[in-house]
């Protein structure tokens, strides 16, 4: 039995019907075809599949669809950036060689963006804190970090 919900995804109003048990993550890429948002593991440890849920990073693998509510706001990576342009963000990824094979880069952004949003000027120390729950096994971290720290040394708005 499928539950019919409105959600703001990147900044749309949907209407979204799944079964109440399926994962946020597949609902967003089978369902609403925003295969950005990746699958690493499906159990909440790597962070690939991180979005941003009501102003919070969260692992969409964990999330249920009958646990979201009517006016849920989720952010995927698609909704950063536009089709034409990358986002400030996106662009310093690119810039510093922060990524390498892929699976982590939509995870790591998302959870690089939110902490943006909420700090603009973050240390070191709490750049690495934010992404500690995004693993990544082919760049060792400095160049992500990297990426970050140029994005909030810049000025742009998050």
């Amino acid at each position: 039995m499928g539950k019919s919900i409105a959600l703001i995804v990147n900044g749309k109003r949907k209407k979204v019907k799944a079964h109440a048990a399926s994962r946020v993550l597949d609902v967003l890429r089978e369902t609403l075809k925003l295969t950005g948002t990746k699958e690493g593991c499906g159990e909440g440890e790597c962070g690939a599949c991180s979005v941003i849920l009501n102003g919070e990073v969260v692992n969409s693998c964990l999330i249920l669809f009958g646990q979201l509510n009517d006016g849920d706001d989720i952010t995927t990576i698609e909704g950063i950036g536009g089709k034409k342009k990358l986002h400030p963000l996106q662009e310093y990824f690119l810039e510093c060689g922060a990524s390498q094979c892929g699976i982590c880069t939509p995870g790591m952004i998302m959870a690089a963006y939110a902490l943006l949003k909420k700090n603009p000027r973050p240390t070191h120390d709490e750049i690495r804190q934010a992404v500690a729950g995004n693993l990544c096994r082919c760049t060792g971290y400095a160049k992500i970090i990297e990426a970050i720290e140029r994005c909030a040394t810049s000025n742009v708005k998050i």
